[in-house]
């Protein structure tokens, strides 16, 4: 498939913009062509309308067709072959394993949200029937379930071309709960973008969803900005950087009708190894940290920016030593590096460096860094607990478990939080574990965050500032209910209500009625 550098307006393209951009190989520096245009107002009101009339068809679709519509997207991604892959590492610099690695989760998302549809029970039905003699009020009859709300807007992340991208998440599940999907693309990824977005749309018109059910833009801030405030948008998904999330969350906020933006924005996801444990496995926690610090060049979101241990020379030794031999690799882009450098330079300024590692020869190239404070310097210093987005972590050392307590119930909200402990230290520390679970969306034992399971118990969400709303999870089925709202129907005769919520179920739904849950 050719790659134009359209803008995907419905089951067209369109380039009526003047302002071009291109993707950058950040191996080599080399531009990659054609050159892609921004969308235009006209462009962007023009997706906007197409999306608004097609909700009104794609919300009655049942979940038989919008699944089938999902797993028609994932062939379709999969019947790129190898131009998707070459195009992913010409533009990332990544290895072809890590792309080949990330369509499988990818088109595997999807289609276990198909699988969700097909099942149906994620509406939630509930049903009250009418209790006509009850004393002393009757009771009428009343069913809800959940909805889809309306267009929504996503923005891709720079670092998960694919999985977090035109195709991703947040697409599969607005899409699976019935909502039409505008997208746009980040900069950093503009080819492999636009080869997945032809690959919906594609799959659009042969599932024979209504024209407008996914646009994709390449969009400048002020497009952007247009995007999220405008009135038929109804929610928002978004990965990366505080500073952007916050902006689209207050922009969000500001309208005549606020709307919901679901922004991930960066954890440092603290890692805490109990003293006993720590004496006994240093040197294969110590190897394990490094590969999960160095994983993916640190451009993973569940990173650990933080290891939490009580004062421990020889540990400290064995870390050294494995982070000098570790290498780094190319960042994503040139502006992700500078913040790296940026970053670790700034926090140099309060800590010290206990080992840098090798660094890759690509001109996006960087060396892990791990550096080192302890309780008082990290106490006295807050902002030492802000993401620095790359292959570097902080080692803190406390003296006592009370200090390991007070770091703990200072910490601001992150998305996971680690353990390593025995089960009997766990249990000495439970307390630490009482706390982190008013910090975190995911709690880890054993283990280490990077590795994010796309499944039904999965949450990839945590307290602000990890996210703008902890109550829900981006990754996994639970993220469909971002984009629906519970509707109740009273007294609606059977041959109004949805499938859902009849007596018959002819669905075959679990549901919960007059208080008890039964498929019947």
């Amino acid at each position: 498939m050719e790659i134009q550098g359209h803008n995907i307006i419905g089951f067209g393209t369109s380039s009526e913009g003047t302002v071009a951009i291109q993707a950058i190989n950040p191996a080599n520096g080399n531009p990659i062509g054609p050159l892609f245009y921004n969308a235009t107002k006209e462009e962007l009101a023009s997706a906007i309308d197409l999306a608004d009339t097609a909700f009104d068809i794609y919300r009655k679709k049942s979940g038989k067709e919008k699944a089938s519509f999902l797993r028609n997207i994932a062939s379709e991604i999969e019947n790129l072959g190898d131009a998707l892959i070459d195009r992913y590492t010409s533009e990332t610099g990544l290895p072809a394993g890590r792309a080949n690695g990330e369509r499988g989760r990818t088109c595997g998302q999807l289609r276990l949200f198909a699988s969700l549809l097909e099942d149906g029970s994620w509406v939630n039905a509930k049903i009250d029937p009418a209790l006509p003699d009850r004393s002393p009020l009757p009771r009428v009859d009343l069913r809800s379930m959940e909805r889809p709300i309306g267009p929504v807007a996503v923005f891709g992340a720079s670092n998960f071309p694919l999985a977090f991208s035109v195709a991703g998440g947040d697409t599969a599940s607005a899409l699976a709960a019935g909502c039409p999907v505008i997208f746009k693309a980040h900069p950093a990824h503009l080819g492999t973008s636009e080869l997945v977005g032809k690959a919906i749309q594609k799959a659009a018109k042969e599932s024979g969803m209504p024209e407008g059910v996914f646009s994709m833009i390449y969009a400048d801030p002020a497009i952007s900005q247009a995007l999220v405030t405008d009135p038929s948008i109804k929610a928002v998904g978004f990965t990366g950087s505080y500073k952007v999330g916050k902006l689209l969350f207050d922009l969000a906020a500001q309208r005549p009708e606020p709307i919901p933006v679901y922004s991930e924005m960066g954890s440092t996801n603290p890692v805490f190894v109990l003293p006993k444990t720590l004496s006994e496995k240093g040197e294969v926690i110590a190897e394990n940290y490094i590969n999960s610090v160095t994983m993916g060049v640190g451009q993973f979101c569940t990173n650990p920016g933080i290891m939490l241990i009580q004062k421990n020379e020889k540990f400290i030794d064995i870390l050294s030593r494995k982070a000098k031999e570790a290498t780094g690799g190319d960042m994503l882009t040139p502006g992700i590096k500078d913040a790296y450098l940026s970053g670790v330079e700034n926090a140099k300024k309060y800590t010290k460096v206990i080992a840098i590692g090798k660094k890759s020869e690509g001109i996006t190239g960087v060396e892990p860094t791990i550096l080192h404070a302890d309780y008082q310097t990290f106490k006295d210093n807050p902002h030492l607990d802000e993401e620095v987005f790359g292959p570097t972590s902080l080692v803190v050392e406390g003296n006592s478990k009370e200090e390991y307590l007070e770091i703990a119930r200072n910490l601001s909200g992150h998305l996971t939080a680690t353990v390593h402990g025995s089960e009997e230290e766990l249990l000495e520390y439970s307390e630490l574990l009482e706390i982190l679970e008013k910090k975190v969306g995911r709690l880890v034992i054993n283990g280490f965050p990077t590795g994010v399971e796309v499944c039904h118990a999965m949450v990839h969400g945590g307290p602000f500032p990890a996210t703008t709303d902890s109550r829900s999870t981006s990754v996994g089925t639970g993220a469909i209910t971002r984009f629906t709202r519970p509707v109740c129907y009273q007294s609606y005769p059977q041959s109004l209500l949805p499938d859902e919520l009849k007596d018959s179920n002819p669905l075959g739904l679990m549901r919960l009625v007059d208080g008890k849950y039964t498929d019947q």
